[in-house]
C-alpha cells in the first residue's frame, strides 16, 4: 500500500468591494461554471499573504493587501486521491478595483472573473458552499468549512 500524498495548501481572497464579492471561474476553456474567490497553491518559503498577492494579481490583475484569515475550508475527490485545504484571508484592493477584460493569467486557467452581489451570487455555482455567508460576514459563519466533495 503506498501512502497518500500530503494535503495540497492553498490561500483564497476574499475580496469586498462597493457590497460585491470578487470571483473567478479557475477551469480553463469553459470545462465548468463553477465560480470560486481567486487565489490558489502555496509555494513552498513563501509566506501565504504573499502567496495570495501574487496569485491574486496572476488571476486578476488587482493589487491587494491581506488581512486576517476568515475560512478554513477542506475539500477532495476521493477517486483521485486528491485533498485540498484552502486559508481564506480578508483582502482590499491597492488603487483601481476595475477589472481588466483583456487580463489574462499566467496560466491561462481563469476564464472569467467579477464582482457579484449577494443576489447575482446566489444564482451561480459556487464553492464552498459557506462563500457568501463568509464574504458578508452574516453572524453563522463559519470560521471551517469541513471537508466536502471536490466538484467541476
Amino acid at each position: 500500500m503506498t501512502a497518500a500524498a500530503s494535503p495540497r495548501l492553498a490561500v483564497r481572497a476574499i475580496i469586498m468591494h462597493e457590497d460585491r464579492l470578487l470571483l473567478v471561474n479557475a477551469w480553463p476553456d469553459g470545462k465548468s461554471d463553477l465560480m470560486c474567490a481567486p487565489g490558489g497553491g502555496v509555494e513552498r518559503g513563501s509566506a501565504l499573504p504573499e502567496n495570495l498577492q501574487r496569485e491574486v494579481f496572476e488571476e486578476t490583475g488587482l493589487r491587494i493587501t491581506v488581512g486576517a484569515p476568515c475560512l478554513v475550508n477542506e475539500f477532495h475527490a476521493p477517486d483521485r486521491d486528491f485533498h485540498q485545504v484552502d486559508v481564506y484571508f480578508r483582502c482590499s484592493v491597492i488603487g483601481s478595483a476595475a477589472i481588466d477584460a483583456t487580463w489574462r493569467d499566467i496560466e491561462d486557467i481563469v476564464t472569467d472573473r467579477r464582482w457579484v452581489s449577494r443576489h447575482e451570487m446566489a444564482a451561480l455555482r459556487v464553492k464552498p458552499d459557506s462563500l457568501a455567508a463568509v464574504a458578508w460576514q452574516d453572524a453563522d459563519a463559519p470560521m471551517y468549512d469541513p471537508l466536502e466533495p471536490l466538484v467541476a
